[in-house]
């Protein structure tokens, strides 16, 4: 227990945290902020590597480092002269060399990149276990960027949130977009669900979608303005308009125009008789 004198004349008891084998990047997080605090980080990390820190910095940074270490470790590093050679010493000891350090940051990633949200999960519980893999990569050294993190988690996310998702993907900026803003937005999204009643499906969602992708009606009623090049004409076959917009001649359905209409020949009209219920009349039509 180590006691800081506040600004108001009392004091903070800080409650050092114990190192083990498996706790190392949150023990350097909490230790790195109680050095901070007491003003003896500079022993670890000079702000002016050439600048010279007071001995009494060095000698308070160690001794409480040694405050939150179990008795194996500390004895490993008494020989270390400066607060700097005793953090290295541990980290090197927790983290292990470079070659099993990059093991561990390959084994993080394949987890990272594997991860995703069950049906009966919630968003919290994916955004603490994603952010905590993502901290311990970076624990490690490795860089990972917040735009990788924040799309990792679009795609985690199950199919209900095909709509939300998509909309983020082409209308938000994903590259400034934090992980707690993407996880802000899905939770915004299934709360507006609840409230409504609403439980479109994937497959309307989509094939609505599709009806907008290859019909202009969805946005505009003549098909202005949209890309044609994928849309084929029902009366030329041709592609590039709508089969109303079409110049060529209309096509003429056979099977619907035989009903009505009777050809000996190419060149020889027929002659259609229609009897009425009436017998006495009897109207001739000449094609």
């Amino acid at each position: 227990m180590d006691n800081n004198k506040a600004k108001g004349g009392g004091s903070i008891g800080l409650s050092y945290p114990t190192l083990t084998k498996n706790n190392y990047t949150s023990w350097a997080l909490k230790m790195k902020v109680y050095l901070q605090a007491r003003g003896v980080w500079i022993a670890i990390e000079p702000n002016d590597p050439k600048a010279a820190v007071e001995e009494k910095t060095y000698k308070v940074a160690l001794a409480m480092m040694y405050q939150g270490l179990p008795e194996d470790m500390l004895l490993s590093i008494t020989e270390k002269e400066t607060a700097k050679q005793a953090w290295d010493a541990l980290k090197t000891m927790c983290q292990g060399a470079e070659r099993v350090k990059k093991a561990k940051v390959q084994t993080l990633r394949t987890e990272f990149e594997s991860m995703s949200m069950k049906d009966n999960e919630q968003l919290d519980d994916l955004y603490l276990k994603l952010n905590g893999l993502v901290s311990n990569i970076r624990a490690l050294g490795e860089s990972i960027n917040n735009s990788y993190v924040v799309k990792k988690l679009l795609r985690a996310v199950p199919s209900k949130f095909l709509h939300i998702v998509s909309t983020l993907e082409q209308f938000g900026d994903l590259e400034t977009m934090t992980l707690e803003e993407a996880v802000g937005s899905l939770k915004a999204h299934k709360e507006k669900l609840k409230g409504s009643g609403k439980t479109e499906s994937n497959e309307d969602w989509l094939r609505r979608s599709n009806r907008r992708n290859t019909d202009g009606s969805s946005f505009n009623p003549k098909g202005r303005g949209r890309d044609k090049s994928n849309l084929k004409c029902y009366n030329c076959s041709a592609y590039g308009h709508f089969a109303a917009d079409c110049r060529k001649p209309r096509r003429i359905r056979e099977q619907k125009e035989e009903v009505n209409m009777t050809r000996l020949d190419d060149n020889e009209p027929a002659l259609l008789l229609a009897k009425s219920d009436k017998k006495e009349q009897e109207v001739a039509y000449l094609s």
